[in-house]
Parts: structure tokens; sequence; C-alpha cells
């Protein structure tokens, strides 16, 4: 289930100090080629599933005309501004329905937030129903069970007077159940050069490669992981699911 988390609500304002989208050129070619690849038929169409401030989109809907949808109204807004030319969705990715399909649904590591089978399994209902026949759906969570590895990482951005600077703390308190934890801390400058101190914690879901995959089967899509192999990524780190809905 997901949470309610200071990073997408009180600190998107500041979400270009977190993860500005010039990091993420390198990483959405690889997804477009995915795409592009695994799609049966032309792939033009792209419903993204937990877009954040829209950072990938910024580089995706140069190929494809892009709907974006995010639970958070702070990072849609944050998205809106990024990316004024597509269409944007306030949703919840485990009951979306639209009505509609489109040639491939693209979730990115929103899909972490699903820590729960019950809540994993419905956002991929969610992208099978939204996944027209011969398209593709594309998961890519932050961690499989396989290669989970706990870690501390730093970085933050500076913008003129502002700053941002964050410790990321990922571990997992109970290696025998379906989840682990990231602990965000943050240091912020305003303009005013005042710094504060915030505490974030994500709870993930973790689960094995075959529990993804047999799931995905089980909604209805023919699915199978690839890694993500793009340069400044650690080999084996983290697996794309690729999924595509059957023709018939």
């Amino acid at each position: 289930m997901t949470q309610e988390l200071q990073m997408y609500t009180s600190l998107a304002p500041y979400w270009s100090l977190i993860t500005p989208a010039e990091d993420y050129s390198e990483e959405a070619a690889f997804y477009e080629q995915l795409l592009i690849e695994h799609c049966q038929g032309a792939a033009r169409t792209v419903l993204e599933l937990g877009c954040g401030g829209g950072n990938n989109a910024t580089y995706l809907k140069k190929r494809f005309v892009m709907t974006l949808t995010d639970l958070s109204s702070e990072m849609l807004a944050v998205s809106q501004r990024q990316n004024p030319e597509c269409e944007h969705l306030q949703a919840d990715m485990r009951t979306l329905r639209l009505g509609r399909q489109f040639d491939c649904v693209f979730v990115q590591d929103a899909v972490s937030h699903m820590n729960t089978e019950a809540d994993l399994r419905m956002t991929m209902e969610t992208a099978f129903q939204h996944c027209r026949p011969g398209g593709v759906a594309l998961l890519m969570p932050d961690a499989v069970r396989e290669h989970f590895c706990p870690s501390t990482e730093c970085d933050g951005h500076d913008d003129g007077v502002r700053g941002l600077r964050y410790l990321e703390w990922t571990w997992d308190p109970d290696p025998d159940d379906s989840q682990y934890t990231v602990d965000f801390a943050y240091l912020l400058r305003d303009e005013n050069g005042a710094v504060t101190t915030l505490h974030d914690r994500f709870v993930l879901g973790l689960f094995s490669r075959q529990e993804w995959l047999s799931w995905l089967e089980a909604v209805g899509f023919q699915a199978h992981a690839v890694p993500m192999d793009i340069d400044g990524v650690e080999p084996g780190r983290y697996e794309v699911f690729v999924a595509r809905r059957p023709v018939s």
C-alpha cells in the first residue's frame, strides 16, 4: 500500500534538486527501446502509471503520445510544468480504469510502493486492462528479492540559493516478509539560507522474480524479465519485467 510521503507532497517543489530530469536521458532511452522492440505493431501511445515529476516523460514524449498518471497532485503539478503537452490524470494505479487502451503501459519505480501481493496484483490488472492486444507493459521495481542488497547512498543538488542533500538508507528489518525499508534524511536550504531537516520512511515491496512473472501471467500477460543494461548501473542490480498482452 502507498504511504503519505513528504518527498511526493511538501518536497515536490524541490523535486529537481532530488532527481533532475537530465539524469534520466540514458535510462529513458533504454525503456523506449524495450517498448518499441516488444510491442507487436506500432508503439505510439503510452500510459505511465506513477509518473512522479515526469522525468522519464521528458524524453519518452519525443517518441510517444503520453498519458501520465500519479496519486500525488503535487507531483502531477511538477510534471505538468515540465510536460505541458502531455495528458495528466490524478489516479491510483491500483484502481484506475480509463475505459481505453494504449499500445504500451509503463510503470517505473513507483510500482515498488505496491508492498503487498494484493496491491501489486491490482496494479498488474490495471496495466493489463489498459494495454491493447499485442501491446506491452514494462514494470520496473527498485528491487527483486534475488538481487536485494542493503545500501547507503547520498546525493542532492543546488538551484541558485536553494539546495537539498539527502541520505538514503536501504535495509530489510525482516528478511522473511515481502517488504523492505528505505529511510530518507533530507537537509533543505531555502532562499534565505536557513537549513531544515526532514525524514521519510518508505516501506516497499520485495518479491521474487518468479512471483512477479507468475502474477503477471495470472492476469493474462506473457512475461519475462530482462536486466537493466545502461552505463553507471551495476550489472544485475535491476530487472525490468516485460509483459505482452496476447492478441488472442
